[in-house]
């Protein structure tokens, strides 16, 4: 059976099945989530908040437990989507600002651009650049290197 979930700021409302993880509602709502990691709770891209309701979502298990500790946007509702099974009713889901690093397919093209929001790391969730600010070819560097970071950090998890 369907259960109900609000996700804000937009203010859409959609149906998740019972069990089925937050990431789907996301996912079926063309929302921009990279679930960089496949959706086994190692990477930030799904990170959200849980507004109101997280009595009825699955409990953390610890690999999520060991991910949100790493991310510094956390908050004492933040959960992975990927993570996160619906189990009742009454869920409300806010989506954090930003744009995750993995989501820029070319990232040369931002020399000289000021970013529209802020770029996020995938891993921890940190602002790499702040929205408003001119992006550098150094900034791109630093960009490019920690895209590669997070690449051989998810390629080395596997293995595990």
């Amino acid at each position: 059976m369907a259960k109900r979930v609000r996700l804000d700021p937009l203010g859409q409302e959609t149906n998740v099945k019972t069990n089925d993880h937050l990431l789907s509602a996301l996912l079926k709502n063309e929302l921009t989530v990279l679930s960089e990691c496949g959706g086994r709770g190692m990477c930030a891209t799904c990170h959200i908040f849980i507004k109101e309701g997280m009595e009825q979502l699955s409990p953390i298990s610890r690999r999520e437990q060991r991910t949100l500790g790493a991310i510094t946007s956390r908050n004492t509702g933040s959960r992975l989507a990927c993570q996160s099974k619906v189990l009742g009713e009454g869920v409300v889901v806010e989506l954090p600002t930003g744009m995750y690093l993995g989501d820029i397919d070319e990232i040369e093209s931002l020399v000289g651009r000021r970013a529209e929001e802020n770029i996020l790391h995938p891993l921890d969730g940190r602002v790499l650049v702040e929205e408003g600010k001119l992006i550098t070819r150094s900034m791109i560097s630093q960009l490019e290197v920690t895209r590669s970071d997070v690449s051989t950090h998810l390629a080395n998890s596997k293995l595990v």
